[in-house]
C-alpha cells in the first residue's frame, strides 16, 4: 500500500466510525428523502435540535452531508450520490432474508 491509499483507508474508516453511531445514522437516513431542516431531522429522529446540530457539524466535516441555505434556514442532504447509493444498498442488504441461517436450522 502507498501513502495515498493509506490516507483513503483512514478517511473511509472515519466515515464508517461516524455512521456507526445510531443517532448520526438516523440523521443521514432522514436526509435521504430530500433536504431537511434541523427541526425536521430532530422530529424524525427523536433527538434534540442541539444534538442534531452537533452531529450535523461532524457529518458535514466528513463530507457525508452538505448544507444548503435558503434565506435564514439551512437544509441538509447527502453530499453526493455515492453516500445515498451506499446507504440504500445497505438498507436493502439488511432487509434480505439470511439464506445461510435458514439452511442451517
Amino acid at each position: 500500500m502507498n501513502a495515498e491509499s493509506d490516507s483513503h483507508i483512514l478517511q473511509l474508516a472515519e466515515i464508517f466510525r461516524l455512521m456507526g453511531d445510531s443517532t448520526r445514522l438516523k440523521i443521514i437516513l432522514a436526509c435521504l428523502g430530500g433536504p431537511r431542516a434541523v427541526a425536521e431531522i430532530a422530529a424524525e429522529t427523536g433527538a434534540s435540535p442541539s444534538l442534531v446540530s452537533h452531529h450535523l457539524r461532524l457529518l458535514r466535516a466528513a463530507r457525508i452531508l452538505r448544507k444548503a441555505r435558503q434565506g435564514k434556514q439551512a437544509f441538509y442532504s447527502p453530499a453526493d450520490e455515492h453516500v445515498s447509493h451506499m446507504l440504500v444498498d445497505m438498507l436493502h442488504h439488511v432487509g434480505e432474508p439470511d439464506d445461510e441461517q435458514d439452511s442451517e436450522e
